[in-house]
């Protein structure tokens, strides 16, 4: 018997003739029956809404073909991607979790608007006196000064002969015994107008002897900056002698970038600290920002008066600064959800639905890792803090424009509270010595102020009333309470110590 013919060989022939003529008749079923149509949402979905070029997708063009930028075909953006309906790309949720994206929330508060610089201790060159030579004379001796000694007021330089006073004053005594008091007074005038001090002709009137030898002194105390009188020496009338610049104040000249000038304005308070007295701090404020920036640092100057009573703060000295500033109300989000693209700044907004959306944004002052909003959001929108530039890459590549800028926003109110009173000031006690009184001001040498970090210091301070002057003189011992005011330390009342 064949294989053909055996009983196993027709069934497996068998099975496949009928799974042969099942699959035509599917077919041809198939072929007969009418095609079902798509629904309404994959015909959307598959619609074309224009065609554009990765590489500039911000273009759109409303057919097929080549890209007139690059050597590629352009491609298809459909409903589905977004794009239409709805502002802003959708990002897929799992892609999301993996680039760690954070959000946060633009909210009211207040900006921290203290400023650090560096600075240099410099002479105060408003307490600078020169010293001159009056008239015409011979150096016959001098006292062993030299620059950079510091010396009090009245200390002597040099003795000058001055040869021209002698016959001046030989007359002004002849006259003088003669009884001619209208010739007397000429010849005083004369010796005056000579160059000779008041003082010296009064003891040659005095003493009835001529004085011919001068001795130049300083008009003030100070350091020596500069001496030109050397023994034996020629000197004429008008030629300066020495410089002596005051050092009872010193100038502290901070460097501020330029942009940020604009956070000090003169008067404000600061606060300096030098690497000489690190456990100190020296109190002063802003005298004057100096008209002209460092075109090589761009930086703006300005310029501190700080008080030197007992001569510690020397030119020269290095130290930090910080400008104090009142905290002003802003519209607030983390500094690193701000994207800087040199052209202009933006957030990427996170909106509903998943959606995101990049937006433009105008910024101001930054601080303690936030930065302030000034146009382009309003309160309780949120944005992405973190994977933001992704996001802003897809964006891009999407084709979704940046919202403009929206109209500048008003800095929201930290607190929902009513209206209240405002607190009164701080007030401060201390104790100190009068060294100068005036109905407007009082220069005290007090004791330290610890509530405010201050050292023992000559400063002066503002009177809020005329009447507190009243039965007080310089050399008083008083007890006094004052308030840090917006025009400077201002005293509020004050008493004799002991109480009258």
């Amino acid at each position: 018997m064949s294989r053909s013919s055996s009983p196993r060989a027709r069934l497996a022939v068998a099975a496949a003739a009928i799974a042969l003529a099942a699959g035509l008749a599917g077919y041809g079923l198939a072929r007969l029956q009418p095609g079902r149509a798509p629904t309404p949402a994959a015909k959307e979905q598959s619609r074309v809404l224009y065609w554009y070029d990765p590489m500039v997708p911000a273009q759109h063009f409303d057919k097929p073909g080549k890209s007139p930028f690059m050597d590629m075909q352009l491609v298809p953006k459909y409903a589905g991607e977004g794009g239409a309906a709805a502002p802003g790309v959708v990002i897929d949720p799992a892609k999301l979790q993996n680039l760690g994206v954070r959000y946060a929330t633009a909210e009211g508060g207040q900006l921290d608007s203290s400023l650090t610089a560096t600075g240099v201790l410099e002479f105060n060159e408003r307490d600078i006196a020169i010293v001159q030579a009056k008239a015409s004379g011979f150096v016959q001796r001098v006292y062993g000064r030299a620059p950079g000694d510091v010396v009090g007021a009245g200390a002597p330089l040099a003795d000058v002969l001055v040869p021209e006073w002698a016959g001046a004053q030989a007359e002004f005594l002849a006259v003088r015994r003669s009884g001619d008091t209208a010739l007397a007074s000429a010849a005083r005038q004369r010796l005056i107008l000579l160059g000779m001090p008041p003082a010296a002709v009064a003891e040659v009137e005095r003493s009835g002897r001529p004085r011919s030898v001068l001795t130049i002194a300083t008009p003030s105390g100070g350091v020596i900056k500069t001496l030109n009188v050397r023994s034996g020496m020629t000197v004429s009338a008008g030629q300066t002698l020495a410089e002596v610049n005051g050092v009872g104040s010193v100038w502290l000249n901070a460097a501020v970038p330029e942009a940020l000038a604009g956070q000090v304005r003169p008067g404000q308070p600061v606060v300096a600290t030098l690497a000489a007295y690190p456990t100190e701090t020296f109190n002063g404020r802003v005298a004057a920002i100096l008209p002209q920036a460092n075109s090589e640092t761009r930086t703006l100057t300005m310029r501190v008066e700080l008080a030197n009573p007992v001569g510690r703060l020397r030119p020269g000295m290095f130290a930090s600064v910080r400008f104090d500033a009142a905290p002003q109300p802003a519209l607030l989000v983390p500094s690193e959800a701000v994207i800087r693209t040199g052209r202009r700044t933006l957030v990427m907004l996170a909106l509903p639905g998943g959606r995101y959306q990049p937006a433009e944004v105008r910024t101001g002052r930054e601080a303690g890792g936030r930065t302030e909003i000034l146009q382009g959001l309003t309160n309780g929108e949120r944005v992405v803090a973190s994977g933001q530039f992704l996001l802003d890459s897809e964006a891009s590549l999407s084709g979704i424009e940046a919202r403009p800028l929206m109209a500048p926003v008003a800095a929201p109110p930290t607190v929902s509270a009513p209206m209240k009173a405002a607190p009164a000031p701080a007030l401060y006690e201390s104790v100190g010595r009068i060294e100068q009184l005036t109905p407007q001001s009082v220069t005290l040498s007090h004791q330290p102020v610890p509530a405010l970090q201050w050292p023992a210091m000559t400063m002066q301070f503002r009177l809020a009333d005329p009447r507190l002057a009243q039965r007080l003189k310089p050399g008083d011992r008083v007890r006094f309470g004052f308030e840090q005011a917006e025009a400077g330390p201002t005293v509020r009342r004050m008493t004799r110590e002991g109480g009258q």
